[in-house]
């Protein structure tokens, strides 16, 4: 290996290790969620709940919109049969 290739993988192995001296000492420092996080926590949860219930109902126009189509496809279907006869 050259020498830019030691180089490399001495800073990629001093990086993981600082990586995981900072992730336990993070791990060590919280005990217990603050009144501030379990705020932010109700406030994510309600977020979710409205985004779920504004995907149902884009999925639900969605479904609607795709019935309709299939629905002008048939009747157009219909038609040109009935111009063929």
């Amino acid at each position: 290996m050259n020498r830019k290739t030691h180089a490399l993988l001495a800073a990629l192995i001093a990086g993981t290790f600082a990586s995981a001296s900072v992730a336990s000492f993070a791990q060590t420092t919280s005990d217990a969620p603050t009144k501030a996080d379990q705020k932010a926590a109700k406030k994510q949860a309600e977020a979710d709940k409205d985004s779920a219930v504004a995907q149902a109902k884009a999925d639900k126009k969605k479904t609607e919109a795709q019935s309709e189509a299939n629905e002008a496809a048939a009747d157009a279907k219909v038609k040109n049969a009935k111009k063929a006869q």
